[in-house]
């Protein structure tokens, strides 16, 4: 049974940090592309980040230069660094696995960024 289990929100303010951390069972997954989604009320979910299984990694614009997504083959688990958050980053936070077809999706975990 696939697993992805999401941790690491909560709240905080403008311009300050956040790890989020999403641990997979169930699937080989030094083959999956991982990646995190958000979505916040009343919008639609939109990738935020992308690592591939050899290490390539994509960002959303509005999010280039201030997070950072990372893997850690042996852990099975995939890092979403924030810093200098500002509170249109407020969503909640799916991690993803792709692996051709075969496609999974975390609970979620909740970031928000407010004063």
């Amino acid at each position: 049974q696939v697993q992805l289990v999401e941790s690491g929100g909560g709240l905080v303010q403008p311009g300050g940090s956040l790890t989020l951390s999403c641990a997979a069972s169930g699937i080989t997954f030094r083959f999956y592309a991982m990646a995190w989604y958000r979505q916040a009320p009343g919008q639609q979910r939109e990738l935020v980040a992308k690592i591939t299984a050899d290490g390539r990694r994509n960002y959303a614009d509005s999010v280039q230069g201030r997070f950072t997504i990372s893997r850690d083959n042996d852990k099975k688990t995939v890092l979403l660094q924030m810093s200098n958050l500002r509170p249109e980053d407020t969503a909640d936070y799916y991690c993803n696995a792709r692996l051709e077809t075969a496609e999974n999706w975390g609970q979620g975990t909740q970031v928000t960024v407010a004063s």
